[in-house]
């Protein structure tokens, strides 16, 4: 990866938000409010929930009561609401590239911070359920030890204060408006994560806005890079999905001359989970080994996300399985097992430049898939279950290496 100019003045200090920034929260609120909403005869509107973040518990109390108009106040909907939502704070999971950068900041000596909206208590509750992260911050700041939240500074001075450190030394990384307006209004530098998506635009005052945890470059910082890239992919905890092969928007071999893919999740996993499995996933580009029930095993770039270039309006993980099939199989059961990262989503000024950079992930991506790294994957049971039986006397098929 190419390393970008370091800025004038070194930072030695981070400070990070917690809720949509280090861990996947709004996926437990949509969890605990869905139930609550169906109990009084409302639905849950996901398009609404962008009005939640970076927000004090009161301040989303008061949001989701007018927004669906129930009959209580903010306080009784909290006293209701607050213990379903204790009940599930250690099932938040961190986002990806959270622990990565945590364990780089704290093995390279350098000071990190807890600044967030939640009080104290609830802070104390979520990190405990991570190992290793409550020892690695050097303060913690709650939303209920200072006068005002964000977008008021006080949470991100009170966090430098603590520190001994000055303002301008500190990096801030934040997920939400309110949070990057703090950052600004306490004089520090920002970067941006946007959980919300398709709103990068608003997040301009930031000094930097990327697209996930995974695209941190420390050293645009004059901080230590990371060591870990390999062959211009990073290695990820690996994560696994399956379904039938549906057609998609038809784009894949007319548009791009490439036969992308579009999968369901398999059928013991409800269909309308699936938004909640992509939330735990970053949008990008990713690569891994694919395999399919009746055919084998083969090497598998893929996308998740809105694909800017074509607008989605719906996050979609599409596959290419780099492998010339010569006929469809719509309806086959594939099932994927992604084991790296190669770069964030990204939006492209022609469709020629658009296919010109698809073929260079597959490039990048088939080769690396040759490291033992990644080549172990190929012996994963998720894979090999997926395969009839019948395919090999000994039950073992082999891989398909193409590209």
């Amino acid at each position: 990866m190419a390393t970008p100019e370091p800025i004038a003045r070194l930072i030695s200090h981070v400070i990070l938000d917690l809720d949509g920034t280090l861990l996947n929260t709004y996926c437990v609120v949509s969890q605990v409010l869905k139930p609550f909403l169906v109990k009084n005869g409302k639905k849950w509107d996901s398009k609404k929930a962008h009005k939640l973040v970076g927000k004090t518990p009161y301040e989303a109390a008061a949001v989701v009561l007018e927004d669906y108009g129930l009959p209580y106040s903010t306080e009784e909907f909290l006293s209701m609401l607050t213990p379903m939502f204790n009940e599930q704070w250690c099932n938040i999971k961190a986002l990806p590239g959270a622990n990565r950068l945590i364990k780089h900041l704290k093995s390279n000596g350098v000071p990190a911070a807890l600044a967030s909206n939640s009080p104290g208590s609830n802070i104390e509750a979520k990190i405990s359920c991570h190992q290793g992260w409550k020892e690695s911050f050097s303060a913690i700041v709650g939303g209920d030890e200072v006068e005002k939240g964000k977008p008021s500074p006080d949470i991100f001075l009170e966090a430098a204060k603590r520190m001994n450190t000055n303002p301008p030394n500190c990096l801030v990384i934040e997920d939400s408006l309110p949070g990057v307006a703090a950052g600004k209004a306490a004089g520090m530098h920002v970067i941006a994560v946007p959980s919300v998506p398709k709103r990068t635009a608003e997040f301009s005052s930031a000094d930097e806005v990327i697209n996930s945890l995974l695209d941190v470059m420390p050293e645009k910082w004059g901080l230590r890079p990371f060591s870990d890239w390999i062959d211009d992919t990073l290695p990820i905890e690996p994560w696994f999905i399956g379904g039938p092969v549906i057609k998609g928007f038809g784009r894949g071999s007319k548009v791009l001359g490439i036969p992308t893919l579009y999968i369901f999740l398999a059928a013991n996993l409800p269909a309308e989970n699936f938004s909640d499995v992509l939330s735990e996933h970053t949008s990008g580009v990713y690569f891994g080994w694919a395999g399919l029930s009746t055919r084998g095993i083969y090497k598998m770039v893929m996308s998740i996300g809105w694909n800017p270039y074509f607008d989605n309006t719906e996050k979609t993980i599409e596959p290419w399985l780099l492998h010339d099939f010569g006929e469809d199989f719509y309806g086959e059961e594939l099932r994927l097992v992604i084991v790296g990262y190669i770069r964030p989503e990204a939006n492209f000024p022609s469709l020629e430049s658009l296919i010109e950079r698809i073929h260079e992930d597959a490039r990048i991506a088939g080769k690396a898939l040759n490291l033992p790294l990644y080549a172990k994957y190929t012996d994963s049971p998720y894979l090999r279950n997926s395969l009839k039986e019948d395919n090999s006397a000994n039950g073992k098929q082999s891989v398909i290496d193409s590209k």
